[in-house]
């Protein structure tokens, strides 16, 4: 992959370029905001790992200007800043994955890895159907034997991944990652308020039960039916 390090630190600057580099990939390295910001804009990247604290301009305001663009190059932030709140601030500002330091090399390596590998374009089905229930993502429209149900967007979403994964348990952490982008647990019931609303949504009043918690992993959606 061809990545775009910014990073003010001189050391950590040349210790994270080297280690890319021996993992096989190309990078590109800015040690202020403004150069980097530069760089982004003009060259094509797999991902971008951007400190938050940075000489010139601060890396979150490079994240928001690549995003306003129409800009999908995944991006990693890096800061010293670890708490929930800093987090969920990179988060929402366009990044797609927070890491605060200090951090294991390795870690960073694997994260970076996942990015680039998630950016790559893959045949995606257009409808699922499990049993009598089918999800069209066209016309992002449900339907349970014959009968519509209207969803909220990130109700459609939730049904949508886990009928992606129909009769395989899906975690707590897989839902935080692809369903609302966390990278870390917010320690709220998020989740259970929402599987809690789905269910109720494409099971109260049917004759069979398709979404299913498995206690201690997860959820699944599947038709017992024989």
């Amino acid at each position: 992959m061809r990545i775009l390090l910014i990073e003010d630190d001189a050391d950590a600057a040349g210790f994270l370029a080297r280690g890319l580099k021996e993992a096989g990939h190309v990078v590109d390295v800015a040690r202020d905001g403004t150069s980097g910001a530069d760089l982004a804009a003009v060259n094509e990247y797999d991902v971008l790992v951007v400190d938050r604290m940075l000489p010139g301009r601060d890396g979150l305001s490079i994240v928001e200007e690549r995003r306003s663009t129409g800009d999908v190059t995944p991006i990693l932030i890096l800061s010293a800043l670890g708490q929930v709140d800093d987090r969920v601030k990179g988060l929402r500002s366009g990044g797609d994955d927070y890491l605060a330091k200090p951090y294991a090399f390795s870690e960073l390596l694997a994260r970076v890895e996942a990015l680039g590998r998630r950016q790559k374009p893959i045949q995606a089905e257009t409808a699922y159907k499990v049993g009598d229930l089918e999800l069209d993502r066209l016309s992002h429209t449900v339907m349970r034997a014959g009968q519509s149900i209207p969803l909220q967007p990130r109700e459609f979403r939730l049904l949508e991944y886990l009928m992606q994964h129909a009769g395989q348990v899906v975690t707590r952490t897989m839902l935080l990652e692809n369903v609302w982008d966390y990278h870390f647990d917010p320690q709220t019931n998020v989740i259970d308020v929402h599987v809690s609303r789905l269910r109720s949504k494409i099971d109260k009043g049917f004759e069979r039960q398709l979404l299913h918690t498995v206690r201690g992993a997860g959820y699944v959606i599947r038709d017992d039916a024989r």
